[in-house]
């Protein structure tokens, strides 16, 4: 019986020797280049100027004084305490920040409308949840050293300016965020529970903020550690903290004290950074 010989297999094909999309990549590479050029120009962003020796030199002092950083007794008690300030600004601002960007968020959040289960919004609903939104922008739109040079008018020099601040520009920056974790997150629960006669209170504790409880909770956190950077810098206008003592320190051109309370702000950046990751641990 005469063996059937059988066709070759087809070479299976080896592997691309060229990116097949580098084309496209190359070309929005150069046009991200070609919109960039013209806003650099306008800005006049010149890093080679720093090289200058008119420039470096009073640089490289500046810099060299910050080593070794000052550690005596009464510096770092002044320090602690200012710190210590900074971190109750943040946390205060933050605070009251919370209680203006919950609410606000549940309200315009599209998830928790009863009227949108089973089509378009109800036209009461929709209005309430455009204004919430555009109040939400009026308050994030105002930068919190624009809010603290307000409140140092009316309250006076102190932490309550910048305490005040923090919380306006905070509330909308997180309602905004809430908003768009809590819309674009598993909505199936959620809905269910408003189908069968839930109220939205209880549709949002029992479906909503489990499902995402870690991610609204980790970027709380990281809200808080941007609190405390702004509380430094609303320092420099009077509202109290460590950045108020940076500032006098950065007047009179002392280094080491500089260097001292950047470390100081490391830690506290550092440490933010751990409360996050345990919470995130614990809501997993």
């Amino acid at each position: 019986m005469q063996a059937t010989l059988l066709p070759p297999l087809p070479r299976a094909p080896g592997p691309a020797r060229r990116d097949p999309a580098w084309r496209g990549r190359v070309f929005w590479t150069l046009a991200a280049l070609v919109l960039l050029w013209p806003m650099l120009v306008l800005t006049e962003f010149k890093p080679w100027l720093l090289l200058e020796p008119d420039a470096l030199k009073p640089t490289l002092r500046f810099l060299g004084d910050f080593f070794p950083p000052k550690l005596d007794g009464e510096f770092m008690a002044m320090v602690a305490r200012e710190t210590w300030r900074t971190v109750a600004i943040a946390t205060a601002g933050l605070t009251l920040a919370l209680l203006l960007a919950i609410p606000l968020a549940l309200l315009s959040v599209r998830v928790l409308s009863i009227s949108a289960l089973t089509g378009p919004m109800a036209l009461l609903p929709s209005v309430v949840r455009q204004l919430v939104r555009c109040l939400l922008i009026v308050l994030r739109s105002v930068p919190e050293l624009i809010w603290a040079l307000v409140f140092v008018r009316v309250v006076g020099l102190g932490p309550t300016a910048g305490v005040l601040a923090i919380a306006l520009t905070f509330a909308g920056m997180l309602g905004k965020v809430y908003a768009e974790i809590l819309d674009s997150g598993e909505t199936h629960a959620t809905s269910s529970l408003l189908r069968n006669g839930s109220g939205r209170l209880q549709a949002f504790l029992y479906a909503l903020l489990p499902q995402n409880a870690a991610e609204l909770t980790s970027y709380t956190v990281y809200r808080w550690e941007c609190a405390i950077r702004s509380s430094a810098v609303l320092g420099f206008v009077g509202a109290g903290g460590l950045g108020q003592q940076m500032d006098a320190s950065m007047k009179m051109f002392n280094g080491s004290e500089v260097a001292t309370m950047l470390l100081v702000f490391m830690a506290l950046v550092w440490l933010a950074d751990r409360i996050s990751a345990w919470l995130r641990r614990g809501l997993a």
